[in-house]
């Protein structure tokens, strides 16, 4: 008969473990509901161990906010290839995934939660918002956006938040549906300012002229010639 022999982690490894164990509680339940108790029995070890390594619960959630933050922010980059459209179409899909996975702990993050209002979590949240605002300016080809460019994106990013979290109440509308109209959000509210602004306009031709008629944007507009046929 053979005894296992458990492997002593090393600092970093262990931290990075409870980080992960944290994460897959907060994506079951609100970061508020998870005890240490209850990290450290899945992770395996003893409570005072956890706080050998994080020197309480608010530390190892901003731990675990900070990776998830990073996985945000990430589902926003997207090669500069095609339509803008179907790039859009594109990130929508792969935020909605990480909203739809870690649904618990993006609504604590959102809505009030543990570590929420402290200086670490106001950080992290403006930076994934930063992070997915100089994206979308990236895939129009812009570094000094007018005023109204920048109040588009930036009140569209706002959008996609409020969107997913009212999703994650009952669920009550295919997410499928969201990310499409999420995309044709951002095609209606840059066509409005573009209305009133000579400079969003030359800025955004080029952009639009790529857009094939059976793309996301050629579908809000057969949508909306639909409404008034």
């Amino acid at each position: 008969m053979t005894t296992g022999v458990r492997r002593r982690m090393g600092v970093e490894e262990r931290r990075q473990q409870l980080i992960g164990v944290a994460l897959e509680l907060f994506a079951r339940h609100s970061p508020d509901e998870v005890s240490i108790d209850e990290i450290a029995a899945a992770a395996g070890i003893s409570r005072p161990l956890v706080y050998h390594y994080f020197p309480g619960k608010l530390s190892l959630y901003e731990a675990a906010l900070k990776r998830a933050s990073e996985d945000l922010a990430s589902r926003f980059a997207e090669p500069h290839e095609g339509p803008l459209g179907a790039r859009l179409r594109r990130v929508m899909r792969r935020y909605f995934d990480f909203v739809d996975e870690h649904g618990p702990g993006f609504s604590a993050l959102m809505r009030g939660g543990p570590a929420v209002g402290s200086s670490t979590t106001n950080a992290l949240v403006d930076s994934v918002r930063q992070a997915a605002y100089e994206q979308i300016l990236s895939h129009l080809t812009v570094t000094d956006p007018p005023p109204r460019l920048e109040l588009v994106v930036r009140s569209w990013i706002s959008l996609a938040e409020s969107t997913a979290l009212i999703w994650l109440d009952g669920r009550r509308i295919p997410r499928e549906e969201l990310e499409v109209q999420l995309v044709h959000d951002f095609a209606a509210l840059t066509a409005v300012s573009a209305a009133y602004d000579e400079e969003l306009r030359t800025l955004l031709r080029p952009v639009l002229a790529d857009e094939p008629a059976d793309g996301p944007f050629g579908d809000l507009v057969t949508r909306l010639i639909a409404i008034t046929s």
